[in-house]
């Protein structure tokens, strides 16, 4: 038997314990999938709760057809997307807007234009912690599913596959919005590392 069924099957049983365990392996996912779309913090910490009730209503149904943490995935997105809609905000016009744009499938699949493995001289004078922060900054600035997407790509090495499934896209756009997101972000990078002095 997996860990996570083994998980699932001890918290349908009654063990508090390994619902904390399960909240203590995924809080970070879900941080991340909420934190990117959510800006005012009371709103963060009430969505993320939520999504963990919701894991824990629903658990009993889930089939194990996908992994689990897609599965949480999903649920944290879900109910991301549905926060900012009832709310009416414009970052899910923006979302929705950016949804419906036609995408060209293929221009992920040209290796130059993604981003370079190694900085230009300017970004090598800055600390590790400042470039950091500096990505971080300039990801939060990109439109909501270029956001999540570089996320869930980078920080929490999902696959195409995974991602595609929480954000309910095909693969191709998920592999068109992850190679636009790069591009954005390399662009907004080399322009502000441009005006750093030497």
């Amino acid at each position: 038997m997996s860990p996570d069924r083994t998980l699932v099957t001890k918290i349908l049983n009654g063990n508090l314990n390994s619902f904390r365990e399960l909240v203590e392996m995924y809080q970070k996912l879900v941080v991340h999938v909420v934190f990117r779309l959510v800006s005012r913090r009371e709103d963060r910490e009430e969505i993320c709760q939520e999504v963990f009730i919701k894991v824990h209503r629903n658990l009993s149904g889930f089939k194990f057809q996908s992994k689990l943490s897609t599965w949480i995935g999903k649920i944290a997105y879900t109910t991301t997307i549905n926060y900012l809609r009832k709310a009416k905000t414009p970052l899910y016009r923006n979302l929705k807007k950016v949804s419906e744009t036609s995408e060209s499938e293929d221009e992920y699949n040209n290796p130059i234009n993604s981003i370079p493995s190694d900085y230009p001289s300017p970004v090598e004078t800055i600390e590790r912690q400042d470039i950091t922060t500096l990505i971080h900054k300039k990801i939060e600035q990109l439109p909501a599913p270029y956001q999540t997407i570089i996320t869930l790509y980078h920080l929490e090495q999902m696959s195409y596959h995974e991602i595609a499934e929480i954000m309910e896209l095909p693969e191709g756009t998920v592999k068109s919005y992850l190679f636009r997101g790069r591009k954005k972000l390399k662009y907004s990078l080399v322009k502000e590392l441009e005006g750093e002095e030497i």
